[in-house]
């Protein structure tokens, strides 16, 4: 990940109507905090930021970060965390992270994908997308602006899992390998159809049986009462003519 340059100042204001009248005068507070200095109160230039954020793929943003009358020319800090208004979107407050370019740092990115999948163009169906983000290690260099996973291939009832993301050179992706994190699944509406249609075809199998064997019984019943008449008969007949003799 490239590092962009990005201006800061010494903040002052802290409290709510302090912090209120920083944003009516076009600056948003921000913090910068790493293991090598304390937390220091910062504050931006709203069109700055709003424009650093437009232009990159994701939030998560290497700068290089230059603090008014800072002994440090530059600071690289990762813009950890921004906090957005619930309802006009606008930036409300960032979090910076110093970090340093010979350490590894933890962040979360984002998962995009790329192509149509052939499950969804000819085989009816639809994409779940599960997993948003990812965790990723890296050097602060080597941090990409998001995973890109090509689902042209992917087909009805497959699935991408974590183990099976691309992770870019100098890149380790964090997290249990089994995790979902795409999958083409069949429509809901179709799997309950066929689950109502398969009880109803065996319902009609077992009254069809039943109805034939119940009829096969009606057949055989009279024939062996008629069996049974014809015997006593021939048992009379066979008495009598013992008597004449």
């Amino acid at each position: 990940m490239k590092s962009v340059a990005l201006n800061a100042f010494p903040r002052t204001l802290v409290r709510r109507g302090g912090v209120k009248k920083l944003r009516a005068s076009g600056r948003i507070p921000a913090v910068v905090y790493g293991r090598q200095r304390q937390s220091q109160n910062l504050e931006l230039n709203a069109k700055e930021l709003e424009n650093l954020i437009h232009h990159s793929a994701s939030e998560n943003i290497l700068v290089d970060l230059a603090v008014q009358d800072d002994p440090t020319p530059t600071r690289l800090a990762l813009v950890q965390e921004v906090q957005h208004h619930p309802l006009s979107g606008r930036v409300l407050h960032v979090d910076l992270h110093e970090v340093a370019a010979d350490e590894p740092v933890v962040v979360s990115v984002p998962v995009e994908t790329t192509g149509e999948s052939k499950g969804v163009k000819t085989g009816g169906g639809i994409l779940s997308h599960v997993l948003y983000k990812v965790k990723v290690r890296a050097l602060p260099k080597d941090l990409p602006e998001q995973i890109l996973v090509d689902i042209t291939e992917l087909d009805v009832n497959q699935v991408i899992h974590l183990g099976d993301l691309p992770a870019p050179a100098g890149v380790e992706i964090l997290g249990e390998k089994s995790l979902t994190v795409l999958a083409v699944t069949v429509p809901r509406a179709e799997v309950e159809a066929a689950t109502e249609e398969a009880p109803a075809d065996a319902g009609a199998v077992e009254m069809l049986k039943e109805k034939k064997e119940e009829g096969e019984g009606g057949e055989a019943a009279p024939a062996k009462a008629a069996e049974k008449k014809d015997e006593k008969k021939d048992e009379k007949k066979d008495e009598k003519k013992a008597e004449k003799k």
